[in-house]
């Protein structure tokens, strides 16, 4: 099975937030259940002089980075490496090795861990090609549920249940079929549901600008502003443009995060 379920018990229930107008950012270098945290009212990430360093070298950084509450942020970068680790790092999946990073109002990295959730990344998330719609669907329910309970393998009305949300008028997958043969559209968007099953206030998602047709990747963001109106979601995409219908804030990151250094390593492993 894919690597998905080392964060799912941490997972914590979401809160709702507003959508806003898209405003173009440009920036320049320069216990498991969290406590009650005090924040600026509206702010979701405040980074100042964050950086990476890997195994053989930089990976970015140093940054100050601002993002806002509620709805949908792109992070327009370079795909690589980089743009990987601090989508990583903003959700506490990845320990950083300076600077001041605050999200959801806190900088304990466990507590940013428990409240958020991660999809579409490879180094957390990848599905085997062995791995089929109900396996997905049936293996998140049964880390959802206590250890004694027996959970059967799902129908499709749990699939339906699971992931209803997430896909609104996009097709549901077929139970039966390999997720490696779903359209990209529908993978990512499986992905998603699993990894959101308990709504936390952050959601951070990967790969948007891997998928090639323009209207899937359309469908795509309409999905993640759908799920924007009741969380905040993170995601980042190549292009660095004010023209995404519904998205919040676009951070344009371009000549601060390039390729990155290969050598990253995720958090808990």
């Amino acid at each position: 099975m894919p690597s998905l379920a080392w964060e799912r018990a941490l997972r914590a229930d979401s809160s709702s937030v507003p959508d806003r107008e898209v405003v173009l950012v440009d920036i320049s270098s320069e216990s498991r259940k969290p406590p009650p945290t005090q924040r600026s009212a509206g702010t979701l990430v405040s980074a100042r002089g964050i950086e990476l360093h890997g195994p053989w070298g930089h990976v970015f950084g140093p940054l100050d980075l601002d993002i806002d509450e509620g709805g949908v942020t792109v992070i327009a970068a370079q795909a690589g490496a980089a743009r990987t680790a601090l989508l990583m790092a903003l959700c506490g999946r990845m320990r950083l090795n300076g600077g001041s990073l605050r999200v959801l109002g806190t900088e304990r990295v466990t507590h940013v861990f428990a409240r958020s959730a991660i999809a579409c990344m490879n180094e957390l998330d990848e599905v085997r090609p062995s791995v089929t719609v109900r396996d997905m669907v049936t293996e998140q329910l049964r880390w959802n549920s206590p250890w004694y309970r027996m959970i059967p393998r799902v129908k499709e009305s749990g699939v339906r249940d699971m992931c209803a949300e997430t896909f609104g008028d996009v097709e549901l997958p077929p139970l039966n079929a390999f997720v490696d043969d779903l359209p990209e559209l529908q993978q990512l968007l499986l992905r998603i549901a699993v990894a959101n099953t308990r709504r936390p206030p952050l959601l951070v998602v990967g790969r948007m600008d891997k998928i090639a047709d323009d209207a899937e990747q359309a469908s795509f963001l309409e999905r993640l502003v759908a799920l924007g109106e009741h969380q905040s979601v993170i995601t980042a995409d190549v292009n660095a443009t004010d023209s995404y219908a519904g998205v919040r804030t676009v951070v344009d990151m371009h000549g601060l995060l390039g390729a990155g250094d290969i050598g990253v390593r995720t958090e808990g492993r």
